[in-house]
């Protein structure tokens, strides 16, 4: 199992990026896949996910109504889009996988990690 996040930068406060995760070596569609970020001196903090089978997703509160997570089957990719960026977004983010439908938060449930992709917003 493998998984490649990419698609971080540099953005503008306000501005919008779209992280990509191509999987590989298992079925996104069948298991949770999740998008954890961690900022320079804190914890690894959990974005949000989208389950197996019908693609549902959930969000932490701080990114709600702004970040949007998709997955196309066909490429194997899962995707978070994030709009209306702040500076207190700014980590390293990384996507992760499960060996089971359900989405969960805490990071030592996921047994599959990318190796991560930096997002900086500033102006």
């Amino acid at each position: 199992v493998q998984l490649q996040a990419s698609g971080g930068g540099l953005v503008q406060p306000g501005g919008s990026l779209r992280l990509s995760c191509a999987v590989s070596g298992f079925s996104p569609e069948r298991y949770a896949t999740g998008w954890f970020r961690q900022a320079p001196g804190k914890e690894r903090e959990w974005v949000g996910c989208i389950n197996g089978g019908v693609p549902r997703t959930y969000y932490v509160d701080s990114v709600k109504g702004r970040f949007t997570i998709s997955r196309d089957n066909a490429k194997s990719t899962v995707y978070l889009q994030m709009n209306s960026l702040k500076p207190e977004d700014t980590a390293v983010y990384y996507c992760a996988a499960r060996n089971t439908a359900g989405c969960a938060t805490h990071p030592g449930v996921y047994q599959s990690w990318g190796q991560g992709t930096l997002v900086t917003v500033s102006s």
